[in-house]
């Protein structure tokens, strides 16, 4: 029954809002998701191209309107879906990528733009700022979204603005579009954003890059890649980081773990790598729920041993 409703309002939205749209119902998110397990979304969809802005914007509020639940997708990278799925309907970004403008004055993306493929972008047209997202997973979005951080910087370290379709969950106005500067974003911190206070989907962000020496940008790209390499994130289906890293801790959430002797506990399918501590693979056939359990696991065991309460960086999505 919520299929054929779901199915009304996507016609209905197609109808005033034309748009090249992937439809799947009863879709697999294992495929999807960069831990490759997960159950069916009730309806997974893919728009792009021209009218992507006003189809999402009418998606979103026919879906409100009519109590169907909207789960934006990014790149899949920090999320764990349950095995029982997603209600309603999944709207996957990654079709809507690449570059509206690459150069000195103005570096904008379209938020499904993969995490790489925007360092890649920058370092082709010369600009710098972007060399610490080389190699990571996940969308320019849910980069956004997270506050992506690593080697030192953050995305909230180079965004200009970012153009949202952004309502008032309860108050039932319209999903409309607006651009929100920077300075308009308070709310950055340590794997946090403002917009994960917001009922909102980032659409387009500005970038406040630099002019640089091309050779020198792609060297520190290999160099970044180069270590994920080595620390194993590609090894297994994962999803990077298991647990946030608390400074109040005095070391890394990994180096907690690995002095508790935890590296290789296994649950089900889903193991602690032997060969680094805050990271949890898949290694094989792993449920959704065995993933869980060992992030359960993991920080009973951690506060236990040393009191320290380790925070899931990991997202658990869906019907649990």
């Amino acid at each position: 029954m919520i299929n054929k409703e779901i199915q009304k309002i996507i016609e209905q939205c197609l109808d005033k809002n034309p748009c090249k749209v992937d439809i799947r119902y009863n879709e697999p998110m294992k495929e999807h998701t960069t831990f490759k397990t997960g159950g069916p979304a009730d309806c997974w969809l893919s728009p792009c191209g021209e009218g992507f802005v006003s189809f999402c914007a009418s998606l979103l509020n026919c879906s409100r309107r009519a109590g169907i639940p909207v789960f934006v997708l990014g790149g899949g990278a920090n999320i764990v879906v349950s095995d029982r799925g997603i209600r309603g309907i999944v709207l996957d970004i990654n079709a809507w990528n690449g570059a509206l403008c690459a150069n000195e004055e103005e570096f904008i993306l379209k938020s499904g733009t993969g995490i790489d493929q925007a360092a890649n972008i920058a370092a082709a047209a010369g600009l710098a700022g972007l060399e610490f997202l080389a190699g990571m997973p996940g969308t320019i979005g849910g980069a956004l979204w997270m506050n992506a951080r690593c080697y030192g910087s953050e995305i909230a370290d180079v965004l200009k603005w970012a153009e949202i379709i952004a309502g008032e969950q309860g108050t039932g106005s319209e999903y409309k579009i607006k651009r929100v500067n920077n300075e308009q974003c308070a709310g950055f911190g340590y794997k946090q954003s403002p917009f994960q206070n917001m009922d909102c989907l980032i659409v387009t962000a500005s970038f406040g890059l630099k002019t640089g020496n091309t050779e020198k940008i792609l060297l520190e790209m290999d160099k970044n890649k180069k270590d994920r390499n080595e620390k194993g994130h590609y090894l297994f289906p994962c999803a990077g980081s298991a647990f946030k890293n608390n400074r109040d801790f005095g070391k890394p959430a990994g180096q907690i773990i690995d002095e508790a002797g935890l590296k290789g506990l296994k649950k089900g399918g889903a193991q602690i790598a032997p060969f680094h501590g805050n990271i949890i693979i898949n290694t094989g056939n792993a449920a959704a729920a065995d993933i869980r359990c060992l992030v359960d696991e993991a920080a009973a065991r951690i506060k236990a041993a040393t009191g320290f309460v380790l925070e899931p960086e990991i997202l658990f999505v869906g019907e649990w």
